[in-house]
């Protein structure tokens, strides 16, 4: 086996340097933009609320703790007051609940008549904040024959918010 001179040495350098480089290169294809007009290389991006769910849902938890680590992104996280959801549920305990989703906020309730009252009603809560505020509330209420009267609506809300300050000063007290 004959010894490499200074000069093969060097170009066999380069071959390899060469060689990395086209292979980091070609590594990086696939996001070709020939031939595509403006609106679609827009279309194509995609936005930061799917890309901080994807991480998450790609997300691999190192050690048992991880899991009780606080590391969601606030920005993407919905959070729902616990008094107002429960005096919801109390309040209406009335009607039958269709469907409830405490990761967003929304309680359905199906058609019912009040305790002592004729008239059926269906109604739609959400709790958009975590703060116990008249604000973080929001109730829809409706009759078969179409919307409520708004001060029927006002006093559901107002025995919601009395009802979640209750609870509230009950758990103070433990």
């Amino acid at each position: 086996m004959a010894a490499m001179t200074g000069a093969g040495l060097r170009r066999g350098a380069r071959g390899i340097a060469a060689t990395c480089a086209l292979l980091i290169l070609a590594s990086c294809g696939g996001g070709t933009f020939f031939g595509q007009t403006r609106e679609e290389r827009i279309a194509n991006q995609e936005n930061p609320a799917t890309l901080a769910r994807d991480a998450r849902r790609n997300r691999t938890q190192s050690s048992v703790f991880d899991l009780f680590s606080n590391s969601d992104d606030p920005n993407t996280t919905i959070e729902v007051n616990k008094y107002l959801w429960a005096a919801s549920l109390d309040v209406l305990s009335f009607m039958p609940v269709q469907n409830a989703d405490p990761f967003s906020g929304i309680i359905q309730f199906g058609f019912a008549a009040p305790p002592g009252g004729g008239r059926a009603y269906q109604a739609t809560v959400y709790v958009r904040d975590p703060a116990l505020d008249a604000r973080s509330l929001n109730v829809a209420l409706r009759t078969r024959s179409g919307a409520a009267p708004r001060e029927t609506q006002r006093a559901i809300e107002d025995a919601i918010l009395t009802r979640a300050r209750q609870l509230r000063i009950q758990d103070s007290r433990l």
